[in-house]
């Protein structure tokens, strides 16, 4: 078709010039802004299926062809660009344009381009300031193309991987692509948070994950509200829940300290080192232990039992694998029998005292005295000669009195 012959469709009644039909037209036969080379229908159509006029053969091209809708994705042809502005070739649709703003927000991909490379692109005005060229959005079109990608990965539970780019008191800010989501405390691997004893991690325990890459699973996505909640503990279990398959409740594993808290000793296996057990407080001993720290220090070797496998989590035992001296030892104390005994922890009714075998008896307040009185007569890790007062082996009981 020549350009004698478009211009005769100008002149159409239906297609009045200064319309949006108009400005269409123009751009499905590239002469809105830039003159495109017009393909000629092909050799092989025959003359029956060739309208018999100009009007019939307008309108069969309308009916077949597809209108440019605002927000619609579409594939761009990088054509050249200046310096505030780049433009596309977008086919029947004529010439489309990046330039202001998002022209600055897309520069370092659009330098990246050479004539013909194709992008997707996002149609963000049909109207636009620019010579009324179709205005385009290149890094709108990129994050619509990763919230796509991001509610794949949510519907499919498959794994991505997220850098680790902020962090605040809640947790950690993480970016998939252009997107930027958010890890909480509450969903970050056990294994980052602090093991000296401390029972809240703050920020600067974690400002050294910066820059890390990561392995999680979208739990939260909603790309109107710009929401996106990863997981990285939902991760991890996968993989946990697999190695656990080997283990059962019973079972003695060998393994190595790998952290101290105030609530117990954590002990990652010798055989499994991606697996991770904790030895509650209350499992340390058959008695009393007032820190996991006068038990076991960092990278102590440890044999331990596995108590119980929940949730992806292993809960471990090391008194299980010692004798209890509640039901053997204790025949060996009566009333009035001698032992020697060091001063362990000061309560509120007097001392805890730790005896041979692994049994343990409380020092009482003298009637009338004060924890000062008794501290003025025995101290904190010294030993002394006690007297054996009453036991109570059901309660795990020795009441001692100090020998005068």
């Amino acid at each position: 078709m020549t350009i004698k012959e478009k211009s005769l469709f100008l002149s159409l009644p239906f297609y009045g010039a200064g319309t949006r039909g108009t400005r269409y037209f123009l751009r499905l036969y590239g002469l809105w802004g830039t003159l495109v080379p017009f393909t000629p229908m092909s050799e092989a159509v025959t003359a029956k299926q060739v309208p018999a006029t100009p009007r019939e053969w307008l309108k069969a091209e309308l009916s077949s062809a597809a209108y440019p809708r605002l927000g619609a994705m579409v594939d761009a042809s990088f054509i050249r660009a200046v310096s505030k502005a780049a433009y596309f070739d977008l086919g029947p649709f004529g010439t489309g344009v990046v330039y202001g703003s998002e022209f600055m927000n897309a520069r370092e991909i659009i330098k990246t381009m050479a004539a013909g490379d194709s992008i997707s692109a996002k149609i963000v005005s049909l109207d636009g300031d620019h010579s009324g060229m179709i205005e385009l959005s290149i890094t709108e079109a990129s994050r619509q193309k990763t919230w796509g990608q991001v509610q794949d990965l949510f519907e499919s539970a498959e794994p991505a991987k997220v850098r680790v780019v902020g962090v605040n008191p809640g947790g950690l800010l993480v970016a998939i692509g252009d997107l930027k989501g958010f890890l909480p405390l509450s969903q970050m691997d056990v294994n980052r948070f602090p093991k000296d004893g401390a029972r809240q991690p703050t920020v600067d325990d974690f400002k050294q994950f910066l820059g890390e890459e990561l392995t999680v699973k979208v739990i939260n996505v909603n790309a109107k509200k710009n929401k996106l909640i990863v997981s990285e503990r939902e991760s991890a279990a996968v993989n946990t829940r697999e190695l656990l398959a080997n283990y059962k409740p019973g079972d003695i594993v060998k393994g190595v300290v790998s952290g101290l808290a105030d609530f117990g000793i954590f002990v990652r296996f010798a055989d499994n080192p991606q697996l991770e057990g904790l030895v509650h407080i209350s499992e340390i001993a058959h008695r009393i232990v007032d820190s996991p720290k006068d038990a076991a220090q960092m990278n102590d070797p440890m044999t331990v039992k596995i108590l119980d496998i929940r949730d992806g989590r292993v809960y471990l035992s090391l008194k299980a694998l010692a004798e209890d001296p509640w039901k053997t030892t204790i025949s060996e104390y009566k009333p009035g029998k001698e032992v020697e005994g060091t001063v362990y922890k000061f309560t509120a009714f007097g001392a805890l005292v730790n005896l041979p075998d692994g049994l343990q008896g409380s020092l009482h307040l003298a009637e009338g005295a004060s924890i000062e009185d008794m501290k003025s007569e025995v101290e904190l890790g010294s030993k002394h000669t006690f007297v054996v007062d009453s036991v109570k082996a059901d309660d795990k009981r020795i009441v001692l009195k100090l020998k005068k």
